[in-house]
């Protein structure tokens, strides 16, 4: 399982790539191992405003859906529409072609309570 060390993760198994004021958000290797075959993305809308914590979309696969959730505040300023014909993307290359949403950050500060690669890989061998 892949875990990047210059990104940074959540514990609802988002990644964050930050680059200056904006972040683009995937799912973690983890995440979609654990959902298999993904068969739908639902994206938010361009220009939409979200708290940290909100679900901003839904990776659905063969197995469960699942609510993917902002890491920080801010407003949605692109999506990956490649995902609509090709959900795929997310099981083949999730820090890659699979991203999901890139954010304007509207506070830089919450980026500093995500886990970096070390403590996400830690999480993960406490919660299996």
């Amino acid at each position: 399982m892949k875990i990047p060390n210059d990104l940074l993760y959540t514990e609802t198994h988002e990644w964050v790539r930050v680059e200056d004021n904006q972040i683009t958000i995937g799912i973690t290797d983890y995440a979609q191992s654990q959902l298999k075959d993904v068969v739908y993305v639902e994206l938010p809308e361009i220009g939409s405003i979200y708290k940290k914590g909100d679900p901003i979309g839904s990776v659905e696969s063969v197995k469960t859906v699942s609510d993917i959730f902002s890491p920080v505040s801010g407003r949605v300023r692109e999506t990956n529409i490649a995902l609509k014909d090709q959900p795929d993307l997310i099981n083949k290359d999730p820090y890659g072609k699979g991203w999901i949403v890139r954010m304007e950050v509207s506070d830089k500060k919450e980026l500093l309570g995500l886990l970096s690669a070390k403590a996400y890989e830690d999480f993960l061998s406490k919660e299996n």
